[in-house]
């Protein structure tokens, strides 16, 4: 039976999660397996794996074959190295203290690695995101730039009327200065003034006595002239009383005429 050393999957869609399985070659990838080794996520930045050294050890001393991934997570966290420094313990090449050391020295190195990389894709995940943040942002402040130009250009507005507002108010405060002492020369004639309206005040009730005494003169006049007036139509007449009596006398004369 030939033993392989590989993964079986688990986790949902679009999420995968493995293990790393000791299984018969002739079994399901996710069937029955003989033993698991360790864990592998490959969603996560860098990837995490989680796996027994020593167990995967023994079974690829025993002839157990890994798959092209299994291989390079082993080949990842050291287990191919140590068989290689096993293989040379036994050919006499090296010695178990020197075997540890090497693979020790070889741990700090892959370490400091797997620790520069984490830092640089850090770096890198967060310049991302600062620049992702900056154009949002950019985004945000051109939509508000569309949506305010209104009242920008009111703002502008105000401050062109504010200005000639500004050199009216200075002409406005010197005529002001100049009307301080207008006012205080009106406030003088007022006085002079308050003789004058006294002396029309008693000038006033002169002139209503002068039309009293005016106005029983004219109704006497009015008199005179309703007295007149009979008199002339008597006048009138006599004068047309002769004129009736001569016309008798003008035909006498003519029937005389007309007798001889």
């Amino acid at each position: 039976m030939s033993v392989k050393i590989r993964l079986q999957r688990h986790g949902r869609k679009k999420r995968p999660f493995y293990f790393i399985v000791i299984a018969d070659s002739r079994a399901p990838r996710d069937g029955k397996f003989i033993e698991k080794i360790g864990t592998y996520d490959p969603t996560t930045v860098p990837a995490t794996i989680e796996l027994n050294g020593d167990s995967a050890l023994n079974w690829l001393e025993k002839g157990a074959q890994p798959t092209h991934t299994a291989r390079a997570i082993l080949s990842y966290r050291g287990v191919m190295y140590r068989k290689h420094l096993a293989r040379g313990i036994r050919k006499n090449a090296l010695t178990q203290e020197e075997a540890d050391k090497l693979f020790e020295k070889w741990i700090e190195q892959k370490d400091s690695k797997i620790n520069n990389k984490i830092e640089t894709l850090q770096e890198t995940m967060n310049k991302e995101r600062q620049q992702r943040e900056e154009a949002e942002e950019k985004k945000r402040l051109e939509i508000l730039a569309q949506q305010q130009p209104p009242q920008e250009e009111a703002a502008e507005e105000e401050v062109a009327t504010e200005e000639p507002a500004q050199e009216e108010a200075a002409p406005e405060a010197a005529t002001e200065t100049t009307e301080a002492p207008a006012k205080e020369e009106a406030t003088e004639e007022p006085k002079a003034e308050e003789p004058k309206a006294e002396e029309a005040k008693t000038e006033e009730p002169k002139a209503e006595e002068a039309k009293a005494e005016e106005a029983p003169v004219e109704e006497k006049k009015e008199e005179k002239k309703s007295e007149e007036a009979p008199a002339e139509e008597k006048k009138e007449e006599k004068t047309e009383e002769p004129k009736a009596e001569e016309t008798p006398a003008e035909e006498k004369k003519e029937e005389k005429k007309e007798d001889k």
